[in-house]
């Protein structure tokens, strides 16, 4: 088996377009919400959540790619199975890889399924054993996202772009609408309930980043313009001293 190392794996280009895209679609939302669009906003959201959980599958795919790669030794020893130190990612490759846009995933997926053999391939494509990487197999899972994420994202929009605009129906954090206690979580609803958290903060970053405007350098008075100058405070004269010093020593 040749080196994947050769491959050419940089995912980086089709997170940028990707997050390029979103971006935009961030500012249409928001114009949307200042419009009173929200039915068209939502719909928006609804292709930013799903973008946004592709990259976080470019992502995972890009860190198995780099333990394959780091750990070629066991993939280039002549047996049937690979490694259990690599069987996971290679499993997710495998797997994922035509689910994505990139070429060179796709090649890499060629290559370890051409070394394990059909019937390897064909039980990691039906995910025997459960082999697949679980968070790989989440980001795979298409849903419709919930009512509330959408409103969350909507929230998080608006708040970053100023624009005044709530969901028109709070989550109930505590309690049922009768005001009686909820049943306990589960471990799964526990999980969820961080993964969405994990996205919203997320998508915050995200829109805190668009509207940043960047410092713009001091600009030097103009004529006529009187410089704004702080409070004077008392020179120490050996201090200025040397630095004028210091200043004719470097000329």
């Amino acid at each position: 088996m040749s080196n994947p190392g050769r491959i050419t794996w940089n995912p980086t280009k089709a997170k940028e377009k990707k997050e390029a895209q979103a971006k935009s679609a961030r500012r249409d939302i928001a114009t949307l919400l200042e419009r009173g669009k929200l039915e068209t906003a939502r719909v928006k959201v609804e292709n930013i959540i799903n973008e946004d959980i592709y990259v976080e599958l470019l992502e995972l795919l890009e860190l198995h790619c780099e333990l394959v790669i780091a750990r070629f030794g066991l993939l280039d020893q002549p047996v049937k199975d690979p490694d259990p130190r690599v069987l996971e990612s290679i499993c997710s490759i495998i797997y994922a890889a035509p689910r994505t846009e990139l070429k060179e995933l796709n090649v890499l997926r060629e290559m370890l399924m051409y070394k394990y053999g059909r019937e390897f391939s064909l039980g990691v494509m039906e995910n025997r054993d459960n082999c697949v990487s679980e968070r790989v197999m989440k980001k795979l899972t298409l849903s419709a996202p919930s009512p509330e994420l959408v409103d969350a994202y909507l929230f998080e929009i608006a708040k970053g772009y100023g624009v005044t605009w709530s969901p028109p129906m709070p989550l109930v954090k505590e309690g049922g609408n009768d005001g009686e206690p909820r049943e306990a979580e589960t471990d799964a609803k526990v999980d969820e309930k961080k993964e969405k958290e994990g996205v919203l903060d997320n998508v915050k970053a995200k829109v805190e980043a668009d509207v940043k405007v960047p410092k713009l350098p001091d600009m030097p008075p103009t004529e006529g313009s009187e410089p704004k100058t702080k409070e004077e405070e008392p020179v120490d004269e050996f201090e200025a001293l040397a630095k004028r010093f210091e200043a004719l020593k470097k000329r």
